[in-house]
């Protein structure tokens, strides 16, 4: 009976993980959100690390607090489902390996970004977004443990 629960949870983390990696493909690559409709004529990209989450802070109140908060913890928040359903989907669970993917993903989207001219090539992205995965398999951690503790306490009961 376990060793069936164990797979249904899987196969739900590989649905959940398909599906937030195409509502990330579409949102980061091609929604008309923050002038990703088309290319422009002059690219910008940020290859200083810092150096835009410095300017979103410094100029907060000028930009408003939707642009700051979209753009500071919208890159953490976007990707912390793919720290949390990577390990949920896989048998592999190691810290590295998401720390690892979670970068790598970020990294091809900010490639992307930069050959198409759509978005813009950011390091502080990547930064962001791999701390966003950090924390949601951080937070995929903490939930698997709650579920093993009260997944005990019933074996123990019968």
């Amino acid at each position: 009976m376990k060793q069936n629960k164990t797979k249904q949870l899987r196969m739900l983390g590989k649905f959940l993980f398909i599906i937030y990696m195409v509502f990330l493909i579409y949102f980061l690559l091609f929604s008309d959100w923050y002038g990703r409709a088309g290319s422009t004529e002059e690219y910008r990209y940020n290859l200083t690390l810092f150096k835009e989450i410095g300017r979103f802070i410094e100029y907060r109140e000028t930009l408003g607090a939707f642009a700051v908060f979209t753009n500071l913890f919208g890159n953490i928040l976007i990707f912390m489902p793919f720290g949390f359903f990577m390990p949920m989907a896989s048998e592999e669970r190691s810290f590295l390996l998401t720390l690892f993917y979670s970068f790598s993903v970020s990294l091809c989207v900010e490639i992307f970004q930069f050959f198409t001219k759509v978005g813009s090539f950011d390091v502080d992205d990547l930064l962001l977004n791999t701390i966003g995965g950090i924390l949601g398999y951080i937070a995929f951690i903490i939930c698997n443990a709650i579920r093993r503790h009260y997944a005990n306490r019933k074996t123990k009961r019968k």
